[in-house]
């Protein structure tokens, strides 16, 4: 047997014991009354923070927001009078979570306000992470939404201040996790770089061009052809004007884009989506019509005026 292979089955073996020693020493926290009522309140507060960034995304910074509600035994609700970019909905949530240590397992579900309907929902769990989340990408239907959130264990869920050790497993255990992801990018890489051959050639494969503004992408090939003037782009230019077209004229979250352009990449930069959005804006300065616009400490979106 290699040392490859050894290292291979060892050492994800040892990490993901070590990953669910640290989880368990993290989540299993005793309850209690006073710990309840701190947990709602930071349920409470990472909800408020959620809908207000979910608002800011969607262009409204000015409305009020409804006040979070406990509708049972670790479930709340907040209401959103207005539709929302749902693709951002976890990203933002989790993130909220983080912010006031909360942590486990919780269920999501959008539902409508006035029928009672579910109309989207995920489930998130830590310990099994999943990059896809269901019906995403889907055009929202206007209207009102209760964002309800279920904890699975909302006892278990609680990171207190008092508690120094288990912030440190918390640590121990994101960085444990960290470096698994990264050993399995490192084979994976290996694995394809010494037994799949790199293709010859890119073969045309008819895909309809992406018109927007006064220009055109053709994927395929990686050409552009920008008010007349045809240029070629690289790879991750193509895949990252690709996305902005998919999205035209819609706020797209600096993370969001990461994952979609880079998830294939074993370190991520983040300084790569500016460098590349400043590459895309050079290479469409001849159509006038077309604009990267910068929201700050949000993400881009592409603009695209008639014409």
């Amino acid at each position: 047997m290699s040392r490859t292979l050894k290292l291979s089955i060892v050492l994800p073996t040892v990490l993901v014991l070590l990953v669910l020693m640290a989880a368990r020493l993290t989540w299993h926290l005793p309850s209690s009354k006073e710990n309840e009522h701190e947990f709602a309140e930071r349920v409470n507060l990472a909800l408020r923070q959620t809908a207000h960034q979910l608002l800011v995304i969607a262009g409204d910074s000015i409305s009020a927001i409804a006040p979070v509600q406990q509708v049972g035994k670790g479930a709340w609700l907040v209401r959103l009078e207005r539709n929302f970019d749902y693709d951002s909905l976890p990203s933002v949530l989790q993130k909220a979570f983080s912010n006031h240590r909360i942590g486990g397992a919780y269920n999501v579900a959008v539902v409508d306000c006035e029928k009672g309907e579910l109309m989207l929902g995920y489930l998130f769990n830590p310990l099994e992470p999943s990059h896809d989340i269901p019906c995403g990408g889907r055009e929202q239907t206007r209207g009102c939404y209760n964002l309800r959130v279920t904890f699975a264990d909302p006892a278990t869920s609680f990171f207190p201040h008092e508690s120094g050790w288990a912030s440190l497993a918390a640590v121990i255990a994101a960085l444990l996790i960290f470096s698994a992801y990264h050993f399995f990018i490192f084979l994976k890489k290996k694995h394809l770089a010494t037994e799949v051959p790199a293709p010859t050639s890119s073969p045309n494969n008819g895909q309809t061009p992406i018109r927007f503004g006064n220009s055109t992408l053709r994927v395929d090939n990686q050409k552009l052809v920008c008010n007349g003037v045809t240029k070629d782009l690289t790879y991750r230019e193509t895949k990252l004007l690709q996305m902005f077209c998919r999205h035209a004229n819609q706020l797209l979250e600096r993370d969001v884009i990461l994952k979609s352009v880079w998830e294939d990449e074993g370190i991520i930069v983040g300084r790569s989506v500016d460098v590349f959005v400043s590459r895309l804006r050079k290479l469409l300065k001849e159509d006038d019509t077309v604009k990267i616009a910068n929201v700050h400490g949000v993400g881009y979106r592409l603009e695209i005026r008639g014409g």
